[in-house]
C-alpha cells in the first residue's frame, strides 16, 4: 500500500479500519484509482473511475468521525433501497442542503455539478451532491454503505 494510504488509515477509528480496507479493495479492484490529498481537516481519500475521471466516493474526516461521501449518479435505480436505510442516515439526508441549481440554475455557481432528485419514504428531495449522501462510518451504517 501507498505510504499516504497508511497514514490515512492511522487516522481512521480502529473499529472502522477493516471496513475502510474492504471499501478500498473493492473500489480499486473495480477500476477506480485512489487519490489521496492532505487537507486542513485531515486526509481526504477519493476513488475515481479511471476511464471517465468521475469520483464515485470520498472518505472525508469530520470532528464527529469519518464519513464516506457517495456520489450516486444512477440514484433512480436505487429508490427502493433508500427506504431501507437506518433512520439516522435518512435524517441526515433530509437535513442536507438543498441543491440550488436544481431549484433555480442561476442561484449557484454554473460550474457546480447539479445535485440529485430522489424520493425517500414517499417524499421527493432535491439535494446537493456534496452533502446528501455522506453517512458516518459505524457498525449500524457500514452494511448499508457496502
Amino acid at each position: 500500500m501507498d505510504g499516504k494510504f497508511e497514514l490515512f488509515m492511522e487516522t481512521v477509528d480502529e473499529r472502522n479500519r477493516s471496513f475502510v480496507s474492504q471499501v478500498d479493495a473493492y473500489l480499486t479492484a473495480n477500476g477506480c484509482k485512489c487519490d489521496i490529498k492532505l487537507q486542513k481537516s485531515g486526509y481526504v481519500v477519493s476513488y475515481v473511475l479511471k476511464d471517465s475521471k468521475r469520483t464515485l466516493a470520498t472518505f472525508v474526516p469530520r470532528k464527529t468521525g469519518m464519513k464516506l461521501r457517495i456520489y450516486p449518479e444512477h440514484i433512480q435505480e436505487y429508490q427502493s433501497f433508500l427506504d431501507t436505510l437506518p433512520e439516522k442516515v435518512k435524517k441526515e439526508i433530509r437535513k442536507a442542503s438543498v441543491c440550488k441549481r436544481l431549484i433555480n440554475p442561476d442561484d449557484c455557481n454554473p460550474k457546480c455539478v447539479m445535485g440529485y432528485t430522489f424520493v425517500l419514504d414517499g417524499e421527493q428531495y432535491k439535494k446537493c451532491r456534496y452533502m446528501a449522501f455522506q453517512p458516518a462510518l459505524g457498525e449500524e451504517n457500514n452494511p448499508y454503505i457496502k
